[in-house]
């Protein structure tokens, strides 16, 4: 990979239904690696935002924060209701969207 061209594209966002992508430089200390390659899951509809090609990815966590990490040149974003997308080899910090409630954020729901 070229490494000039890697930290050029370190803070591209990626929008993918209710789920938020940004390309980051390192893992943070600590993270833990987690079991498949689903970032988020609807609970309405049953669908999810995924990774197509499970040995091209894997996912971290610390915390409540989620990570994912591209392994090969690029992988495909998938879910039943929105188009995929072609994320490139790197880091990644996932988040699903939330709206503001006076007494609570909540996740978006699909």
């Amino acid at each position: 990979m070229n490494n000039d061209r890697n930290n050029s594209q370190i803070g591209t966002l990626y929008r993918h239904g209710d789920v938020l992508i940004r390309r980051i430089a390192t893992l943070p200390v600590g993270a833990q690696k987690r079991v498949g390659t689903t970032l988020a899951h609807g609970e309405v509809t049953g669908h999810s935002h995924r990774i197509q090609q499970s040995q091209a990815a894997q996912l971290w966590a610390q915390g409540n924060d989620l990570f994912l990490e591209i392994k090969e040149p690029s992988a495909t974003l998938i879910h039943e209701e929105h188009r995929a997308i072609e994320l490139p080899q790197g880091l990644y910090r996932v988040w699903k969207q939330r709206e503001y409630r006076p007494d609570a954020y909540v996740e978006v729901e699909d």
